[in-house]
């Protein structure tokens, strides 16, 4: 069980690099248009476009990628509160 909570968490923790990166390009004019920029377009934006659904932007803020982050934060800590329950 461990071993499975430990590779979950380490899939989640480069999914969040994975976002972090493809947040970063948007500053970075056509930094999207590369090939990169739509490959993390393409791992990203599902699990972002239910965020930006649900949290309206702040003028031309959008934090619905912090809603995102908090989600995947308190995914991985309920994975280690599993794996401290089942042991």
């Amino acid at each position: 069980m461990v071993l499975v909570v430990d590779l979950l968490s380490r899939a989640i923790g480069i999914y969040s690099w994975a976002l972090i990166i493809y947040i970063l390009m948007s500053w970075f004019p056509n930094a999207r248009e590369t090939s990169i920029g739509r490959f993390l377009a393409r791992i990203c934006e599902p699990y972002l476009e239910p965020f930006r659904k649900i949290v309206p932007p702040l003028g031309m803020i959008d934090i619905s990628p912090l809603v995102a982050f908090l989600v995947l934060n308190l995914a991985t800590r309920g994975l280690h509160q599993l794996a401290v329950w089942v042991n």
